[in-house]
């Protein structure tokens, strides 16, 4: 009985870690930082990735932009309020701006 115990002690240990391992938080740079890492060449500036992501919706408004760090990648998290108007959340990284999410917000 112990025995039991024990291991679902340990399994339920492991069960909270594998949940913490796989949350990703995303996490906002400000423009310093973003500054530093285009003078670094690690990222494009988002003007020179926007044409992606207006290309795909001619005629949209730029609503917002942030940059964040998730997982190790920067990317430009784009909102564009569409002529139909929709709103849509682009994900672009920011090292080549390749489209990596679109969906409706």
């Amino acid at each position: 009985m112990k025995l039991i115990a024990r291991y679902s002690g340990i399994l339920a240990l492991i069960c909270v870690l594998l949940v913490l391992s796989f949350s990703v938080e995303a996490r906002d740079l400000d423009q310093d930082e973003a500054l530093k890492l285009r003078e670094a060449g690690i990222i494009q500036s988002f003007d020179q990735l926007l044409s992606a992501a207006m290309a795909r919706y001619p005629g949209a408004r730029l609503l917002e932009v942030e940059l964040e760090e998730e997982d190790g990648i920067y990317v430009y998290e784009v909102e564009l309020l569409t002529t139909s108007g929709v709103v849509r959340e682009l994900e672009l990284d920011a090292r080549d701006g390749r489209i990596l999410k679109d969906e409706e917000d």
